[in-house]
Formats: structure tokens, C-alpha cells, sequence
């Protein structure tokens, strides 16, 4: 099983790196990537912060837990698995961004994003739609930039999601 998964990942990869993507595509798998660094959850965090309703505290708490959990897991399961990153592995031939740091599984961008999504949009149902197009814009700017292969963004959706869900149990 994983060496079929590992093949398939691969075969992603080089479509990926290969394809000479329209400037649109580019810019926004840019955009996409910059705002999963954590600036648009900040700007989540404010607006629940102005404009939430009673529950704005726990929303605010579930998220930020869900933020921090990820952020812990990632890094652990990171140095746990020691996968290589796409572009350490097969150069890129449009995106030039340098990664983070050198392992690539699971994907943090990704995980935390669906963390997020998770914990805010069970308080808030009415986000989901723009929460979850942020989310998945995210997830396939890091296959698109070379940051991550797809196992790396499906397993950090994964992952991100029950932690969302977890913190926001917590909360409630």
C-alpha cells in the first residue's frame, strides 16, 4: 500500500513541477500559500473577535487550540518521518519559494487551515463556504508550489480536521 501511494505521490509531483501553470494560477497558489502563514487567522480571529456572537470566546479558544495542536503535531510528526520535500527532490519549474524547513510530511499549511476551518465553522456554520475554499486553495497551492506531495496534504487535512473537531468538543 504505500509503495502505491508513493508512486502516485511521485507521479503528481513531476505533473506538478512540470506544468507551466497561467499566471493566474501562479499568483493565486502564491496568495493561497501566504495566507495559510498565518495572517488570515489572525484576520478570522479578529472578525469573530468584532462581529461573533456569545460564543465568539469559545470560538476564538477552540481555534486558537486548534492552531496550537497542529502546529505541535506537524512538527513532531515532521522529525518523526523525515520525508523530503518535492522540490529537494526534483527542481520546480516556475515556483521559487523556499520551504519552511526540510521535512514534508504531513503538510502544517494544510493541517492547520483545516484545524482552523474545523473549530471555527462548527460555531459559525455560515464560514464554511469561505473557509472552506481558503482551506482546500491552501492545501492545493502546497502540491502546486512543489512544498509537499499530495499524501502530505490529504493526511494533513486529515489530521487538522479531528483536531478542529477536537478542540472544538473541548470548547463547547
Amino acid at each position: 500500500m504505500l509503495g502505491f501511494i508513493t508512486r502516485r505521490d511521485y507521479r503528481v509531483m513531476q505533473r506538478a513541477n512540470k506544468w507551466p501553470a497561467p499566471k493566474w494560477v501562479r499568483l493565486w497558489a502564491l496568495y493561497a500559500t501566504r495566507a495559510g502563514d498565518g495572517w488570515l487567522w489572525f484576520l478570522l480571529g479578529l472578525g469573530i473577535l468584532l462581529l461573533g456572537d456569545e460564543d465568539r470566546f469559545a470560538a476564538l479558544g477552540a481555534s486558537g487550540l486548534a492552531a496550537v495542536l497542529s502546529v505541535l503535531s506537524f512538527m513532531g510528526l515532521k522529525h518523526l518521518t523525515g520525508r523530503r520535500r518535492p522540490c529537494s527532490i526534483e527542481p520546480h519549474c516556475w515556483a521559487t519559494l523556499l520551504p519552511p524547513d526540510r521535512f514534508s510530511f504531513p503538510s502544517g499549511h494544510t493541517m492547520t487551515a483545516f484545524a482552523i476551518t474545523a473549530a471555527s465553522c462548527l460555531f459559525y456554520p455560515f464560514l464554511l463556504p469561505a473557509m472552506l475554499f481558503c482551506a482546500l486553495s491552501i492545501a492545493t497551492s502546497r502540491i502546486l508550489l512543489g512544498m509537499h506531495f499530495l499524501s502530505d496534504v490529504v493526511v494533513g487535512l486529515i489530521i487538522g480536521t479531528g483536531l478542529g473537531y477536537v478542540a472544538f468538543l473541548i470548547f463547547i
